[in-house]
């Protein structure tokens, strides 16, 4: 017969203080989460910082048995600051599958602490914590997820004096390669040569 463990159901319910349990066998899976949303392509995903563009994660749960109270959702940045995620502070309820999260709301509310155009860590635990050990029925926290939020670049008029530094780049580089002064040596010579067969004849 195989070994449970018997969990008070104030650790893993919102019915705290009613004597109950649950039996959690050994030998079960530490629970996951298998992200649903976006849709997993093997590409980035990057996301923009923009007025009406919410960001909605999306996950199932695998092998939980111990039902979190509550989960902690949030967003680890490549240069090691810490956003919460959702419109609560990142705490969501433990059967939650999904948050949204209005990035642009969230950059207007925290001038001090901005959003980066970088790349993130999408970070979901338990009650017990982001270092909690894998057991057997409870959530093991994820942090399988990358993505990268951009601020897209305002819209300029050609009126306006727009110009593309990139075209005037190229543009000087190729006047200054010695095969284009060569090119143009060359047929500026074979014009004048051209144009005095031409006044003979």
């Amino acid at each position: 017969m195989a070994q449970t463990t018997a969990v008070p159901s104030a650790t893993i319910s919102t019915n705290t203080n009613t004597g109950s349990f649950v039996s959690i066998p050994q030998t079960a899976a530490a629970g996951g989460i298998s992200l649903t949303q976006p849709p997993q392509t093997g590409g980035a995903s990057f996301f923009k910082i923009a007025a009406s563009q919410p960001i909605t994660f999306g996950w199932n749960f695998t092998s939980v048995i111990a039902q979190p109270t509550h989960l902690t959702v949030s967003a680890v940045c490549d240069n090691g600051n810490t956003y919460a995620v959702g419109p609560s502070d990142g705490i969501i309820p433990g059967t939650a599958t999904q948050v949204v999260w209005d990035v642009f709301s969230y950059q207007q509310a925290n001038p001090a602490t901005p959003l980066a155009q970088a790349t993130y860590t999408l970070n979901i635990w338990d009650d017990r914590g982001p270092g909690s050990a894998r057991l057997p029925g409870f959530l093991a926290p994820f942090s399988g997820f990358k993505f990268a939020l951009y601020t897209p670049q305002p819209y300029t008029p050609l009126a306006d004096g727009w110009t593309c530094q990139g075209c005037n780049a190229a543009a000087s580089s190729l006047q200054a390669h010695p095969l284009f002064v060569a090119f143009i040596t060359t047929f500026v010579c074979m014009l004048l040569s051209g144009w005095g067969i031409l006044r003979r004849h």
